[in-house]
């Protein structure tokens, strides 16, 4: 149905209101898609805020390596994520959706103006004509009824015998007068008629329809604009649904990627300090002590730190003393050297297993301080090679200061590199020597510790020989760990066999108060060295391995190997690009180095 039918053509000023309804109704659409961009604005704002506030602080950083931590990391990824697509449909209601409507908004209001104003031109027009029918038919009027009076009076002056010929003749020219007035009035009426219905058929017929046309097709723009609109922001809604849907699967699976075993794992990898747990604290038979020696119990002591005598305690100045010495003669060279936060240079102030960490995650710090200068140096030496070639290039002797400085740099970062692998190689000799079953020999049933002088005589807390050995009162018992410790923290092993093992490299210390023990080693002040064999027991494998590639083993603790020939494991790859392995040979039994873990495949056992 058309606004031009024949029972709405009278409602002109009705399809106005209408139509200005109407856009009030579009543009009351734009205001609420611009509150609704604002809140989307807001809503995502506040999510990156709070994303912001959230983010592990960089004191926290240690602590990312737990699943948990890793989870709350990633969830706030994904917040992050849905955040950016808030704002996605934020802009795009306001560019593309706001936009459009305000745009069609002005368009129907111009339309409309022009509409209204050609519509008001054509009902002025009609109304100009209909007035100038209305002035003709009442002159018409006028005239006729002047030509009748006209007409009477000339009939009754040509019936009075009393007015002369001239008078009569006067009253018949009026008469005349007044007929062809009447007659020219009725013509211009039948014209003014005439043009008046054309104009009014034209009006009703043609012009104004068209306008109603305009009005119609500009209410129906109007509306297919809000329905284009309303699915266009429901689009762009649809068209991020998607990517919030992937958010919300990321965080599913940051939820679903907390692992707590794995958790208490690394909290115990970080923890773990490597010693090993005291012995039973031994039962001491009064009834077998020597009853002029005052019995002092020493279940208070110190487990991991402390050096007690059979029947007595150290005073904390003796036992500073011992401590002081034994630390002297292996680490005395760098006691004062301290790191940036305190700790010294080789971390043996740690306990063993942390202490290898740090120095592995210091080794690898080095290695890529070492890699980054290298590339430097090789740079700048293809660059002095190109100027000496072409010297219209550049002058060499600019780059030799650069190269000179590289160099040193690189000299400094390759003998740090060497002493912190140093520092490694020792820990984990020492780590290798505490944990062989070997280290377990030198504990007695009980939870004795037997110790073997230079001259192969016993001087341990053993109760069936207390009564035989009363020199021995004076040697020095501990606990296992606090034995262990001092071991590491000498460098040596103490064995029954009274050698030291070459294979290992390590010594031990025999720790003795002046004049306690039998022979020339009891004699030796604290702190003094008497070397003892370690036997160390060879590593267990922990898989095997083939050879991708041949290597040629040109660097110092590496060993050659041919393509496909199968090795043992005995030591993962410690993030330097290096694996350790064994293979048996005709010789000596064992070969034992490093071969770069690129070049080989691990199978390693269950």
């Amino acid at each position: 149905m058309n606004f031009n039918n024949a029972e709405s053509i009278d409602q002109y000023d009705n399809l106005s209101i209408h139509t200005n309804k109407g856009i009030e109704v579009l543009d009351k659409y734009a205001n609420f898609l611009r509150d609704r961009v604002a809140i989307e604005t807001e809503y995502a704002g506040k999510l990156r805020r709070l994303v912001k506030n959230y983010q592990p602080k960089k004191k926290e950083e240690e602590d990312n390596e737990f699943t948990s931590r890793q989870a709350f990391r990633n969830l706030l990824k994904e917040v992050g994520d849905l955040a950016g697509q808030r704002e996605v449909v934020s802009e795009t209601l306001q560019t593309q959706i706001i936009h459009g409507v305000t745009v069609l908004s002005k368009t129907l209001r111009e339309d409309r103006k022009k509409c209204l104003t050609d519509g008001t031109m054509l009902q002025q027009t009609l109304n100009a004509q209909l007035s100038a029918l209305e002035r003709a038919k009442r002159n018409y009027d006028k005239a006729y009824r002047d030509s009748e009076k006209a007409v009477e009076n000339y009939k009754k002056a040509d019936m009075d015998l009393n007015l002369s010929r001239a008078e009569v003749e006067r009253y018949k020219n009026i008469m005349t007068s007044k007929i062809q007035q009447s007659d020219d009035a009725k013509n211009e009426y039948a014209n003014q008629l005439q043009k008046t219905n054309n104009l009014q058929q034209q009006h009703y017929g043609i012009l104004l329809p068209a306008v109603f046309n305009r009005l119609q097709e500009l209410d129906e723009k109007r509306t297919r604009g809000i329905r284009e609109f309303i699915i266009g922001a429901a689009d762009v809604e649809s068209s991020v649904a998607p990517i919030i849907a992937r958010c919300m699967e990321g965080i599913v699976k940051a939820g679903e990627s907390i692992n707590e075993k794995e958790d208490s794992l690394k909290v115990i990898e970080r923890y773990q300090s490597g010693f090993t747990p005291p012995t039973d604290i031994p039962f001491e038979d009064l009834s077998k002590m020597d009853p002029s020696v005052a019995p002092q119990s020493n279940y208070s002591s110190v487990p991991y730190n402390h050096l007690t005598i059979k029947g007595g305690t150290l005073t904390a100045a003796k036992l500073k003393k011992a401590r002081g010495g034994i630390l002297n003669s292996i680490f005395g060279s760098n006691k004062n050297s301290l790191t940036a936060d305190g700790q010294k240079e080789d971390f043996s102030d740690l306990p063993p297993n942390q202490q290898r960490k740090k120095l592995q995650a210091k080794i690898a710090e080095l290695q890529h301080k070492v890699d980054q200068e290298t590339n430097t140096r090789d740079g700048l030496m293809k660059m002095k090679i190109v100027y000496e070639a072409n010297s219209s290039l550049g002058n060499p002797m600019t780059v030799e200061g650069q190269l000179n400085e590289s160099e040193h740099e690189l000299d400094k970062l390759k003998m740090s590199l060497k002493k912190y692998q140093g520092f490694l190689d020792k820990a984990n000799q020492l780590q290798v020597a505490n944990n062989s079953p070997q280290s377990n020999r030198n504990q007695l049933q009980n939870g004795h510790r037997t110790s073997r002088h230079s001259n192969g005589s016993a001087s341990a807390d053993d109760h069936h020989d207390a009564d035989d050995q009363p020199d021995d009162a004076g040697s020095l018992s501990r606990s296992d760990s606090e034995d262990n410790v001092a071991q590491i923290q000498n460098g040596h092993n103490n064995n029954n066999n009274g050698s030291a093992s070459p294979e290992s490299g390590l010594g031990t210390s025999h720790t003795s108060l002046p004049g306690s023990g039998q022979g020339s080693a009891n004699e030796n002040p604290i702190g003094e060295e008497t070397s003892y064999e370690a036997e160390v027991e060879m590593l267990q494998p922990l898989g095997t391995c083939r050879a991708l590639y041949p290597f040629e083993a040109t660097s110092e603790g590496s060993i050659p190997m041919s393509e496909g020939e199968e090795l043992q494991v005995i030591e993962n790859d410690q993030g330097d690009g290096w694996t350790r392995v064994r293979r048996a040979n005709n010789t000596n039994g064992w070969d034992e180095g490093f071969v770069p873990t690129s070049y080989i495949e691990c199978t390693l056992f269950a």
